[in-house]
């Protein structure tokens, strides 16, 4: 008898699209059935054409249409679940109404709820505010009360979880060492200062403008911004703008010499998980980072990176980074290392696998 694992992936997206769900289960997959025994089935509940739908304005029609069909699909997988050992679900099993389908889920089978965004604070696009009355703002807190066990990714996440479920177990964000590799480069007279991120975080690059204005005074630098979709460039910064890929993300980070994520110091930043730093650190870029959350944790000011508050904290530490190319290579080094012995997807996985074998344990219980 195979003493393999099934467990049935509950997950929000299409596959391959969303960073959080990206840099979660989908990248421990192929760990979790190689090295494991765990094999998973995805069952998203937007499709591909929904996605890319929900954050225009209007096609009220459409999205109720594609949210409805998916509605349907979710309940015949939920009320179906039980041919599997276990679930893992991400996020939430419906983007929109209350814990129905957890609860159901959670009768048919024992699932670990996994999230890395602080989802139980209320939000609304403003592209989807005419859904917000079918928003319920107490679910994540069934969600997480139904759980077999919860893996948020970071311990601010976990306080909140603990209120609700004693079963908690934090995986933070993790990285592909593999995929994401140092390589040498030419030391370049123009250093690359660089951010990654989305249409919806683009407010904190744009933040930084006064500050890289006031640097360009005096230190030449590009700025490249990849993933914003419209950025404006800054007056007076040599910019360069790029549209996110899977497919190149690697290849569109490693011309950065240094790597920026500023936040700002509220509750829904206080939940992020740090994955932009991990991802400058894991190619050998030091990183300049706001004292928010996580990073706190990730990041040891003046090893392998900098903290910063202030505009003219900011403005000295970048300052200190474009002068002195052997500190970028120094921190670079130990940023590495701090990903690969604490934030590397071969290091975390193992301890989620035991959370899945320990919820297939209870299943045979049942």
């Amino acid at each position: 008898m195979s003493d393999r694992m099934r467990v049935l992936a509950v997950v929000p997206y299409p596959y391959d699209i969303v960073p959080g769900q990206r840099f979660r289960i989908e990248q421990w997959q192929p760990l979790l059935e190689r090295d494991h025994g765990i094999d998973l089935t995805y069952v998203p509940f937007l499709d591909a054409e929904t996605y890319r739908l929900f954050p225009l304005r209007g096609h009220t029609i459409r999205k109720m249409t594609t949210v409805l069909r998916g509605l349907a699909r979710r309940a015949g997988e939920v009320l179906n679940a039980g041919k599997w050992d276990a679930a893992y679900l991400f996020r939430e099993a419906a983007s929109i109404g209350p814990a129905l389908f957890e609860r159901l889920l959670a009768r048919r089978i024992p699932y670990v709820f996994d999230f890395d965004d602080a989802i139980f604070i209320p939000q609304t696009s403003e592209a989807n505010r005419m859904f917000s009355f079918l928003k319920f703002p107490r679910k994540t807190d069934a969600i997480v009360r139904h759980a077999a066990h919860v893996t948020p990714g970071n311990a601010y996440l976990a306080e909140y979880s603990r209120q609700y479920n004693p079963n908690v177990t934090v995986i933070p964000t993790t990285i592909d060492t593999d995929k994401y590799t140092p390589r040498s480069k030419e030391e370049s007279d123009v250093p690359v200062i660089g951010w990654t991120g989305s249409h919806t975080t683009a407010m904190y690059i744009n933040e930084m403008r006064d500050v890289l204005a006031d640097i360009a005074k005096t230190h030449r630098f590009r700025l490249r911004v990849i993933g914003a979709g419209g950025f404006d460039a800054f007056a007076g910064i040599e910019t360069e703008e790029l549209s996110w890929s899977s497919a190149t993300e690697v290849e569109d980070l490693l011309p950065l010499d240094i790597g920026l994520m500023p936040l700002r110091d509220d509750p829904w930043a206080r939940g992020k998980c740090g994955l932009k730093a991990l991802q400058y650190m894991a190619l050998g870029i030091p990183t300049v980072v706001s004292p928010v959350g996580v990073n706190t944790e990730i990041v040891e000011h003046g090893r392998n990176g900098f903290l910063a508050s202030t505009a003219e904290e900011w403005s000295a530490r970048l300052k200190e980074l474009l002068e002195n190319s052997e500190m970028r290579r120094r921190m670079g080094n130990a940023a590495r290392q701090t990903v690969e012995t604490r934030y590397s997807a071969r290091v975390q996985v193992p301890r989620l696998a035991e959370v899945f074998r320990s919820l297939g344990k209870e299943s045979n219980r049942r």
